[in-house]
């Protein structure tokens, strides 16, 4: 039997959990010491630390990631039939909460190099009936905001970005302009605390940030059954609550949020470093791009494996690459195998935003992402390196 020792993770909690067992040990002790198990005092102390790491003006805990998603829309009190644009190149989560409300998904392409929605893709789809934008900041880099806001701002559109894989990035405005943490740019953001996250608990978790008091006092209410006070319901909302032990594990753990950060950031520095001097010329595949607007967090490393597309046999070399990966203990995943156009749940009710979804159609075919977490060895990197080396034969 294969030691745990050997063994080579996507992501590697056990070894980050040790590393804090003590701090995080004595948090749950706690709260099971109190037995306020919902909205214990540990809910209201992380949720006021992550406001202020954020510099937002309010964070409300919720379930999870997508449950801050239904509640954001559900608090913009859009109307059945109003439409939302959202990347067809995303986690199903971002368009799935859209549906269930009744809404319409528009869904528009995304940036080859980034994975990202551009502002020129989201002006394209509007049209009279849309209200809202949600820009996904995926695999842990920004969205080129700026220009986001100012189209929003332009045709009165809500815009809720969805910050599930990017906590912690920043923004720039412009050369010399204000930097912002991602997630805290729109009216309301979204997170999730799911584990395998920058920042992640022990189980399910999300969070919704806002600088706007009305917003966020609605969030509270719909998060809690629409009540503003206990049995007096003023809206319709669900039951969406970050229980106290997930809470307690996140407050230890957003002390270290930087620092995890900074060891993915190093981790995918020095993939890239070793990756480019195997491929100068991206014959073979291309590394993630890093854009001078904002830091990437690298949620996930995810390489793009050339001369696939979407029109071939779905994903030809980067599966034969994946497998051979596996067959040398290594693993690796497709984050994500199917764009949003291609998923039978939406071949009814989505949109498709003005333009052909060619992009997000190429990248489903041919992304691969790469073991990547805080834990992560250089000795553990250069054996997916050489695996790749060797499949290649370079």
């Amino acid at each position: 039997m294969q030691q745990c020792s050997s063994m080579l993770r996507m992501v590697d909690l056990r070894g980050q959990y040790e590393k804090i067992k003590l701090e995080v040990d004595e948090a749950i002790s706690q709260v099971l010491c109190s037995s306020a198990f919902i909205q214990g005092p540990q809910v209201k102390e992380f949720e006021k630390h992550l406001s202020d790491y954020l510099g937002v003006k309010h964070v409300i805990g919720c379930g999870n990631g997508t449950d801050a998603l239904q509640i954001a829309l559900m608090a913009l009190e859009l109307k059945a039939g109003d439409e939302v644009i959202v990347p067809a190149f995303t986690y199903v989560a971002t368009a799935e909460v859209i549906g269930l409300l009744g809404l319409t998904p528009v869904l528009v392409d995304v940036d080859y190099g980034t994975f990202n929605v551009g502002v020129e893709h989201i002006r394209r789809a509007i049209t009279p009936r849309t209200k809202a934008i949600v820009p996904v900041h995926l695999f842990g880099q920004s969205c080129d905001m700026g220009p986001i806001l100012a189209l929003a701002e332009e045709y009165g559109l809500w815009v809720v970005e969805d910050n599930a894989q990017a906590i912690g990035a920043e923004y720039r405005f412009g050369r010399q302009g204000s930097v912002k943490k991602t997630g805290t740019m729109g009216h309301i953001g979204c997170t999730s605390f799911f584990p395998s996250k920058n920042l992640g608990c022990y189980g399910d978790g999300g969070a919704l940030m806002t600088d706007d008091d009305e917003l966020a006092l609605r969030i509270r209410m719909i998060a809690n059954h629409g009540q503003r006070e206990k049995y007096r319901h003023y809206l319709i909302g669900c039951n969406s609550r970050l229980d106290t032990i997930q809470a307690a594990v996140l407050d230890v753990k957003l002390k270290y949020l930087d620092s995890y950060n900074a060891a993915r950031y190093n981790a995918a520095r020095y993939y890239t470093d070793r990756l480019r001097k195997l491929d100068p010329q991206g014959k073979y595949f291309l590394m993630p791009e890093e854009k001078d607007y904002g830091t990437h967090v690298y949620h996930q490393y995810t390489l793009k494996i050339r001369g696939e597309s979407a029109g071939a046999k779905e994903g030809r070399t980067r599966d034969r690459l994946q497998e051979y990966l596996r067959e040398g203990g290594i693993p690796s995943m497709v984050y994500y195998p199917l764009p949003l156009q291609a998923q039978e749940a939406f071949r009814d009710i989505a949109k498709i935003g003005g333009e052909m979804l060619g992009v997000s159609a190429e990248l489903a075919a041919s992304v691969l992402s790469l073991p990547m977490h805080t834990e992560l060895t250089r000795a553990e990197q250069d054996r997916v390196v050489e695996r790749i080396r060797e499949f290649f034969k370079l």
